[in-house]
């Protein structure tokens, strides 16, 4: 077996252990010399990771040997793998960022950060539906604790409905899987997608039913209209390093709902096929025009960000609802895009907001940053890449949305509603941009400038945009072979459980 697999979960979690422990613990600097280093390994074996799944295809690893569907199996392939490397170069910024002093305004932020990493990447590499829920969960509670750090009335407030939503949507979890166990008698993806595809007539309405509720549970884990409200409020509470690695929280939902609506319920499921695709389609716009006109009516840039959030789960949502192999391969690509600038986009708000003094990051003139030409440069180059302008990863990642929907009948609506959030989110942006570096009242502060730490780490995910606009060719081939992948679910049944010999 290829044990390299289980490295992703288990390296985060041994090191959240090991900064609990003395000497450790006590050192504040050892605490961040050992989370950064992990963090920096982590990403090396998630790229060697995709190096082995390009050559050898989909493989799997069966924890104690016990083989599907009856053990605990975690599952490499393209899609997944292109996730956690997602995953890692992310988490690589936000600690960086957050071991600049962020991380001791409040208790054990290092351990947490680590162990909802683990969850995340348990959440990418599961191959069953309730150890989905498991690694849900695991993330979840670290992001509990990791919304409050450093305390305040606004984090507490949004943790309280961040936390009772998720409970609601955790027990939906629960009672869905339980409707599928009990027809389909297995919750391993692959051994579902086989039985869905000759599921009894009497058993399709129980089936269904099952499958709905867990597109309630991800659309409220993605943060799709109308299960979207917590988001804004959530995101812009959270500290700066915590609401960047939350940028990839979000697309957890989707990567479930691409996982599970294209594999189980793909076009093989019989009755059962393309179950979602119609709500998927309507509610996937509507969060993306909504989200568009939550930046434009952003009052403050964490807010603002946060909607482009929501515009971006937008766009992916829609895509997913088209099943077919150019629509998954954008969504692939434009989420490694969104999610890499969203969160830079969070890290930048804090250091205009400390430059800035009261008025923090709300629009509204006020003294002028110390530092205009580097933060306005950083802001610049965000803002262009997110809005989806030539020549950087956006407009290649929009291009690929825009692509996918040629001669289709939904052509039309995507076009209008994505070429025009993206001038809405323009807008947005360029008011946002003068307001912050142009409209200033008041004398600067010269003893308030970013840190190098803090520099780095939005540099290091803003350069993720010039990266995949330089490697465009390779960048966009990996996301076509990962979503030919995804939609080869024969292959992928015949690789996890060899013994069905029911395929042809």
């Amino acid at each position: 077996m290829n044990h390299l697999i289980v490295v992703p979960i288990l390296l985060p979690f041994l090191t959240a252990l090991l900064i609990m422990l003395p000497p450790v613990h006590y050192s504040p600097w050892r605490r961040r010399i050992v989370s950064m280093l992990s963090t920096s390994i982590l990403l090396i074996v998630c790229v060697l990771l995709l190096l082995q799944v390009l050559a050898d295809g989909v493989t799997f690893y069966a924890l104690g040997n016990w083989l599907p569907p009856f053990g605990i199996i975690m599952v490499a392939d393209l899609v997944s793998v292109i996730m956690l490397c997602l995953t890692a170069f992310l988490a690589l910024g936000a600690i960086c960022y957050g071991s600049a002093g962020e991380d001791e305004k409040g208790s054990f932020f290092h351990p947490l950060f680590q162990f909802q990493v683990m969850g995340i990447n348990g959440a990418f590499l599961t191959g069953d539906l309730f150890n989905l829920f498991v690694f849900f969960e695991v993330l979840l509670i670290a992001s509990y604790a990791l919304l409050i750090h450093a305390g305040g009335k606004n984090k507490t407030k949004a943790a309280v409905h961040y936390v009772v939503l998720n409970l609601t949507g955790s027990a939906i979890f629960l009672l869905a899987l339980a409707v599928l166990y009990g027809t389909l008698g297995t919750l391993n993806i692959a051994d579902m997608a086989l039985k869905v595809a000759d599921l009894p007539q009497e058993n399709i309405m129980l089936v269904k039913v099952g499958g709905l509720m867990l597109l309630i549970v991800f659309a409220l884990k993605a943060a799709i209209l109308p299960l979207q409200f917590w988001l804004p409020a959530t995101y812009a509470s959270a500290s700066a390093p915590v609401a960047a690695l939350f940028a990839v929280m979000t697309k957890i939902g989707v990567y479930a709902l691409l996982r599970v609506f294209t594999t189980i319920f793909g076009e093989h499921a019989g009755p059962l096929s393309g179950l979602a695709t119609n709500w998927l389609w309507v509610f996937g716009l509507a969060t993306l025009f909504l989200g568009a006109l939550g930046v434009l009516a952003s009052k403050d840039f964490r807010k603002l960000v946060a909607n482009l959030v929501l515009v971006s789960v937008g766009s992916l949502v829609a895509m997913v609802a088209f099943q077919n192999t150019a629509a998954n391969a954008s969504v692939l690509f434009y989420t490694v895009h969104s999610t890499l600038i969203c969160g830079a986009l969070f890290l930048l708000a804090d250091m205009i907001a400390v430059q800035r003094g009261k008025a923090a990051d709300r629009l509204v003139a006020a003294r002028r940053v110390n530092q205009p030409i580097l933060l306005g440069s950083l802001f610049v180059l965000g803002a262009i890449s997110v809005a989806g302008l030539p020549p950087f990863s956006g407009f290649i990642g929009k291009l690929m949305l825009l692509q996918a929907a040629l001669d289709t009948e939904k052509q039309f609506w995507l076009w209008g509603v994505l070429l025009l959030s993206s001038l809405m989110v323009l807008v947005g942006l360029s008011r946002a941009g003068s307001t912050l570096f142009w409209r200033v009242s008041g004398m600067q502060k010269a003893d308030e400038r970013a840190l190098p730490l803090q520099v780095f780490a939005v540099l290091w995910l803003l350069s993720a945009s010039l990266l995949m606009m330089v490697f465009a060719g390779p960048l966009t081939a990996l996301s076509f072979a990962g979503a030919s992948q995804l939609g080869d679910v024969i292959n992928t049944i015949r690789t996890i459980l060899p013994a069905s010999g029911v395929l042809p």
